[in-house]
């Protein structure tokens, strides 16, 4: 139909950083800055290959090192920091386990169903990491007419970033496993946003 909005063409590319020594513990690792393990620089030694049959029109990253360096190991010096890429304030559960956190409160505690409270930072709510999310698909959304997006980040908000995009509720991330070092694709089905690769690790 003649004016009809035209369906972008490019694939939205996440990729969760590498390991950390904390993402190997389980501690909630949001805005305390930690390095790749020697295992992350490792698997994201891979990703250049991995991501070789893309046509990237713009490549960026969360501010934090361990995203940064899996970027720069996979070969993308041209990448740009976007601070809403950024990993989930989780306030005073920062560095914390699941397993502590339930401890401590005497229920099933989980992030996406009850949230964060403030700690060292105030903590945010998955409502604010969706809008965070949002800022980061409309930057990205002028390029993916004809050309593929890299986002590098972290586990909790690039699953919200998916949820965002595929316009459900953000508490759906809780569904969406992400392991570090993944490689995951989204992309138009005619009108439809949907996901053409999960978690891929190989």
């Amino acid at each position: 139909m003649t004016g009809a909005p035209t369906v972008p063409d490019g694939h939205i590319v996440l990729v969760r950083h590498g390991k950390t020594e904390w993402s190997e513990s389980g501690q909630h690792t949001g805005t305390t800055d930690l390095p790749l393990t020697e295992q992350g620089e490792a698997d994201a030694a891979t990703l250049g290959e991995r991501l070789s049959g893309f046509d990237f029109g713009l490549v960026l990253s969360s501010p934090m090192q361990r995203a940064l360096r899996t970027a720069e190991i996979a070969g993308f010096s041209d990448v740009v920091v976007d601070p809403n890429l950024v990993e989930w304030d989780y306030g005073g559960y920062e560095g914390r386990t699941t397993k502590d956190i339930r401890a401590d409160l005497g229920y099933d505690w989980a992030v996406f169903e009850h949230g964060v409270v403030s700690g060292a930072t105030p903590g945010e709510t998955v409502e604010e990491v969706a809008a965070r999310a949002s800022r980061v698909l409309l930057r990205a959304a002028p390029v993916l007419q004809d050309r593929d997006v890299l986002l590098f980040g972290h586990g909790h908000a690039l699953r919200v970033l998916a949820t965002v995009f595929l316009r459900e509720q953000p508490r759906f991330a809780a569904k969406l496993l992400l392991d570090a070092g993944s490689v995951s694709v989204l992309e138009y089905e005619r009108e439809q946003p949907a996901i053409k690769l999960w978690n891929s690790l190989g």
